[in-house]
């Protein structure tokens, strides 16, 4: 044999057992960062179960506000059933969204997420950084924004609604606000 062969006879199954560790690292990986976004959709179905019927949020506070969102360019987000004592208290908890969110359709009203809210000083002025529930990341919403609020922070989440962009993404190509 010569040295050529020797080298590749050792070098073949180190990388064979490289790569294998590489892929169980990615995987793992995969699967570690995924358990947030399915703890907190999880979270959201269980505490909005009561919400499918639309009638059920004024019960609790909840108030239609700003019409039906559509994106700027493509999707919605739908109809902001909107808690404002939520809204106002400075917190975020996975058990009360600020908002809850329904698609307009021609049988109805139908619940496809939510969206937590806090005002951005509000949050800032007890917090050192931005929020995030269960792993997810808040977005900042600036001022002046189209809704004439101060700055806030947002996150949605799409637990009755399949969003093809991911689960947090605030516009959805799936809702509509043509369905009136």
């Amino acid at each position: 044999m010569n040295i050529r062969s020797i080298t590749l006879i050792i070098a073949l199954p180190l990388a064979a057992v490289l790569t294998m560790s590489a892929v169980a690292d990615v995987s793992h990986a995969t699967h570690h960062s995924s358990a947030p976004t399915a703890k907190l959709v999880e979270v959201v179905r269980n505490v909005t179960q009561p919400f499918t019927d639309v009638n059920a949020v004024a019960t609790v506070g909840y108030k239609p506000l700003f019409g039906c969102v559509s994106g700027p360019d493509h999707g919605a987000m739908g109809v902001h059933y909107i808690n404002l004592s939520l809204v106002g208290d400075g917190q975020i908890d996975a058990a009360h969204p600020e908002a809850i969110i329904y698609e307009p359709t021609k049988n109805g009203m139908q619940l496809v997420g939510v969206e937590y809210i806090v005002d951005a000083a509000t949050w800032l002025a007890h917090n050192p950084a931005p929020p995030m529930l269960e792993g997810q990341a808040f977005q900042l919403v600036g001022s002046p924004n189209r809704y004439g609020l101060p700055a806030f922070f947002e996150l949605h989440v799409w637990a009755w609604r399949d969003n093809p962009n991911g689960a947090f993404v605030d516009w959805n190509n799936k809702v509509s606000c043509e369905g009136r």
